[in-house]
């Protein structure tokens, strides 16, 4: 495994993985796994809801939806949305047992556009622009993107991006302040990596997670890249939305464009006024 590879600060571990990451890495000992997979099924603990636990959600709220007939379709249809530069919510699935999003109860975007960050940021976080978005890579592309020999199902690993996806940097880089650093075009997929191009890392599979495994395939087949953004369902000191209400009311009160629960589609300008919006905002006060 790389050097640069280390655990991502923040993140709950069990006492017996922290002690193997740390003999693997402090010890230059192998990483022992024991060869099937992921044996906790990417920590999706948490309830589910069907599909008509969403309808009355929607209908409580007068919402506008439309249902799509496959999930196939549906994943079409996010990937053209966010690869038009569309901000989605994604909410799919048992809740993730974690403080991170694992993809379930997700907002997505397009990796390669530079102007999400920002957006997802400033319009949905409400929160420090200069943040890098988390990646979400499904297991196959990993090897274009970064040099991990290991999977990372939770998000545990920061990693380099692959020299080849850099650019070269100006040879004044490490002297320009913050923010020239943080718009200078640097690689391919800018949004999720920091400045010294470092990524959080998470893997995405299709024996743990088929549903977004998909997605991002479908991503990969239809922009070349199996790579989206991923930040958790909320915002800057909210609690990840846990019902298809909470998501919907995110969704509503934020600059979000687009909103998935299951096979339902809701696009933000067919949805009725949201009366509270400035109020809400004003609660979160702005960094």
């Amino acid at each position: 495994m790389d050097d640069f590879i280390k655990p991502a600060a923040g993140d709950t571990v069990s006492a017996l993985g922290a002690a193997q990451i740390a003999h693997h890495m402090y010890f230059n000992q192998k990483l022992n796994v024991n060869g099937n997979g992921d044996s906790m099924k990417g920590a999706y603990l948490g309830p589910d809801y069907l599909d008509k636990e969403a309808v009355l959600a929607f209908k409580k709220r007068k919402a506008v939806y439309t249902k799509i007939t496959t999930f196939k379709d549906l994943c079409s249809e996010v990937v053209d949305l966010s690869d038009a530069g569309n901000v989605v919510g994604w909410f799919q699935g048992r809740m993730e047992f974690d403080p991170s999003a694992l993809g379930n109860h997700s907002i997505l975007g397009k990796a390669r556009n530079t102007e999400m960050q920002k957006k997802l940021s400033l319009k949905i976080k409400y929160g420090e622009e200069f943040i890098p978005i988390a990646p979400l890579v499904v297991i196959e592309s990993l090897p274009e993107f970064f040099d991990l020999s290991v999977d990372s199902p939770y998000m545990l690993f920061i990693v380099e991006v692959k020299e080849e996806k850099r650019k070269t940097l100006p040879q004044n880089y490490y002297e320009m302040d913050l923010w020239e650093k943080l718009y200078l075009l640097r690689n391919d997929v800018q949004l999720i990596t920091h400045l010294d191009f470092s990524a959080r890392v998470q893997t995405i599979h299709k024996e743990t997670n088929p549903r977004y495994w998909e997605l991002i395939i479908s991503f990969k087949e239809k922009t070349g890249y199996g790579i989206v953004v991923n930040t958790s369902f909320n915002v800057r000191g909210d609690s990840i939305v846990y019902t298809p209400e909470d998501a919907y009311k995110c969704f509503m009160r934020t600059e979000m464009d687009y909103l998935v629960v299951n096979d339902f589609l809701l696009k933000k300008t067919d949805q009725p006024d949201w009366e509270d919006r400035e109020k809400w905002i004003k609660k979160f006060k702005l960094d």
